[in-house]
């Protein structure tokens, strides 16, 4: 973790968001049923007499739908969903999810996930929303975003003193965040993921940012954005993130936490030359925290984690 790896292959890794879906129909809560129909499916009944061969412990499908209601308490969305071909017909049924996607939930609003089957329950995992708006915006993005590296060519690194790249991507709420939100700031940016279990990695990095937040609030720097791109954007969704902020008490008044398809981090992680290499459940990656004047332009840069708040405040403006 963080030794210098050989970057990755060009082409995607992972599929790009999917498209807008047209409905299937059929609608009625039948979420009571339907637990006991899926997790009878999970098992494989022989004649009476016999013995039962118990299934996997979990069933996973893809699913897109619209969410009908919102349960906060009960961390539960009610979602239209459409049919799961060889499995499910369309129908509408609650799912169990994370405390942040259920924040980030809006009734009507569009969303692809992963349902899973497991014996506690129906749950959805890796949501993202699936409006056509959305989708649209942030695959164009990352075309031009393609396109920049291709053109860069060798010199795809931006330098100190080059313009940072511009991208669109979705933050910890599941809102659309371009680049150019943030001109007229200071930024800081950084990479990490999530599931890193290497304190000395990305959670070093996080805690440094949040300590540089604070900060630069006590040095009187008032026009100052934190971004943090994920590393591991098919994991990383925008409610795992909201999951992570708030698991740590980090304040995201002006700290975004930034995901996407892989394809558009894997062309900013080319231009600002992070390393990056997947590993099973695990990254393999090196590390940078970046300084951007409110122009756009990189003027600090700090490979590691190891580095102090006072180093970065000392090259801001403070308006």
């Amino acid at each position: 973790m963080g030794t210098p790896v050989p970057p990755p292959p060009p082409g995607d890794r992972r599929a790009a968001p999917g498209r807008d879906f047209a409905w299937l129909g059929r609608s009625g809560t039948w979420t009571a049923l339907c637990l006991v129909l899926l997790l009878a499916g999970c098992r494989e009944q022989k004649r009476a007499g016999t013995a039962v061969t118990a299934a996997p412990a979990e069933i996973r499908h893809p699913l897109r739908g619209v969410v009908v209601a919102i349960k906060p308490e009960a961390k539960v969305l009610l979602i239209q969903h459409e049919a799961i071909p060889g499995y499910m017909p369309a129908m509408t049924m609650e799912f169990m999810v994370s405390q942040g996607e259920v924040q980030n939930a809006r009734v009507g609003q569009r969303l692809r996930g992963e349902m899973i089957v497991r014996p506690a329950g129906i749950f959805l995992e890796k949501i993202w929303p699936d409006d056509a708006a959305t989708v649209r915006r942030v695959e164009a993005a990352t075309q031009a975003l393609a396109q920049d590296t291709a053109m860069r060519g060798r010199g795809v690194y931006r330098e100190v003193g080059e313009t940072v790249p511009d991208f669109t991507l979705l933050d910890q709420e599941g809102r659309t965040i371009s680049g150019s939100l943030f001109r007229g700031h200071q930024i800081v940016l950084n990479f990490i993921f999530t599931r890193c279990p290497v304190a000395t990695m990305c959670p070093a990095s996080t805690l440094r940012m949040a300590a540089l937040q604070k900060a630069a609030k006590t040095a009187g720097v008032s026009n100052l954005e934190l971004i943090t791109f994920s590393l591991d954007p098919e994991y990383d969704t925008p409610g795992v993130l909201k999951d992570y902020a708030a698991a740590r008490g980090l304040d995201t008044r002006n700290w975004s936490f930034l995901t996407g398809p892989d394809a558009a981090v894997r062309h900013l992680l080319a231009q600002l030359g992070i390393l990056r290499e997947f590993e099973g459940d695990t990254i393999k990656h090196t590390l940078a925290t970046v300084l951007v004047d409110e122009q756009g332009r990189i003027i600090h840069r700090v490979d590691g984690s190891a580095w102090e708040p006072e180093e970065f405040i000392a090259r801001m403006r403070k308006p």
